[in-house]
């Protein structure tokens, strides 16, 4: 594909790695019927350590898969890391079936063809599929109604409408039109959380996040270690920006389609919750199985940030905190459900353990501690008294990386 004002390759590859996430939901759903919320879809997957699969699809009671975007890369990439990722089995990819590579058509057409290259570099039992331009071209006329001409910004941005009015679809019903109330919730939740409020009978959008003091939610927060520092030593702003944009695409994709509602990005943090507008008996294992996935992403994104400069830095990964309690949702405008915030104990609790919790490490509160199923509990090591600033000395407990 050719066009003009062509994005940097690497956003485009961010971009791409969303719309595959959502493009394999959706067809799971239509070709096989199952259920959008018992498709299982994450992004930096850990391998083994210091290697992160782009993406693994687990639909429902098929056998897994994983998608690897290596647009833009060359021939010995692609190969090198297909060796290192596919090469033997890990319990990650225990089970799984197969490798999509999507690359240039130039790459995938080559001699030899890159299948056949590559299907000697797999593990037992794992096969590879490519898609080049043309083949997901096809997959996204026939499940999003929309002809991808070219990688231009206009035609990128008029993709990502196509998928936000089939999901707007999916969640408030064929005949809806997009509005801002509509975009605002599919931000914050899974599409298929949304269409499962309106089949329980919550008809409006209004309703569907109503100002509240909502009771039991598991606030999670996730921060990268040694921001600043990263950005002092880098030198192209475009890394930072580029590193930037993975985090919050990644990280929102994980708190949304683990069930949970994202709720903002301040700086280089994340914030979200688990338990509105709804509870379940599933939240806090949720919210432990989200943070597992933003140690993942974080780790990930900071390896692919250091080799990209010069200076080794002191940290990696992110920080995470959670703690339970209630959480305060309103109106940021009167009578607005488009602008909404939220404030909570909660939120400045995970503000405070945030700051004891090293690389890769998640550090809850106690009542999140003594909510956590049994089997998961042994995991936590019991940490020395916290003084939290503006809330005195509380009791917390560390999983390690």
């Amino acid at each position: 594909m050719d066009g003009s004002a062509t994005p940097d390759v690497r956003e485009i590859r961010i971009f791409l790695e969303s719309l595959i996430c959502d493009l394999c939901r959706l067809r799971h759903a239509s070709e096989d019927g199952i259920p959008p919320g018992s498709t299982q879809i994450h992004q930096e997957v850990r391998l083994s350590p210091g290697v992160f699969a782009d993406i693994r699809v687990m639909p429902g009671e098929l056998p897994p898969y994983f998608v690897e975007v290596a647009l833009g890369h060359s021939r010995a990439s692609v190969a090198e890391s297909v060796r290192r990722k596919y090469g033997r089995r890990t319990p990650a990819s225990e089970g799984a079936s197969r490798v999509v590579i999507v690359a240039d058509r130039a790459l995938v057409a080559g001699d030899p063809p890159l299948e056949r290259e590559l299907a000697g570099l797999l593990a037992p039992g794992l096969r590879v599929e490519t898609w080049d331009e043309a083949h997901l071209a096809g997959l996204i006329r026939d499940t999003f109604g929309f002809d991808l001409q070219c990688f231009s910004e206009a035609q990128l941005l008029d993709l990502r409408q196509a998928i936000d009015r089939a999901k707007a679809a999916h969640a408030f019903g064929a005949s809806v039109a997009l509005d801002p109330l509509h975009s605002t919730l599919l931000w914050h939740f899974a599409y298929w959380r949304l269409a499962e409020r309106r089949e329980a009978g919550c008809v409006d959008p209004r309703d569907f996040l109503p100002p509240l003091r909502y009771s039991k939610v598991v606030v999670v927060m996730a921060d990268l270690c040694a921001y600043s520092s990263y950005v002092r030593d880098t030198h192209d702003d475009r890394v930072i920006r580029e590193s930037l944009t993975a985090f919050a695409s990644k990280t929102r994709y994980r708190f949304i389609n683990d069930g949970g509602m994202l709720y903002q990005f301040v700086g280089d943090s994340v914030v979200g919750f688990f338990g509105i507008p709804t509870s379940s008996a599933h939240d806090v294992s949720r919210a432990l199985a989200c943070a597992r996935g933003l140690v993942d992403i974080g780790a990930a994104i900071a390896e692919q940030w250091q080799r990209q400069i010069d200076q080794a830095q002191p940290a990696a990964g992110v920080h995470v905190a959670m703690a339970l309690g209630e959480v305060q949702v309103l109106p940021l405008r009167p009578f607005s459900r488009t602008h909404m915030g939220a404030v909570a104990d909660a939120m400045n609790l995970c503000a405070r353990l945030n700051a004891v919790s090293g690389p890769g490490e998640i550090v809850v509160s106690n009542l999140l501690y003594q909510a956590l199923p049994d089997a998961e509990r042994p995991a936590f090591t019991e940490l020395d008294p916290v003084e939290a600033k503006n809330i005195g000395r509380v009791k917390a407990w560390r999983l390690a990386g």
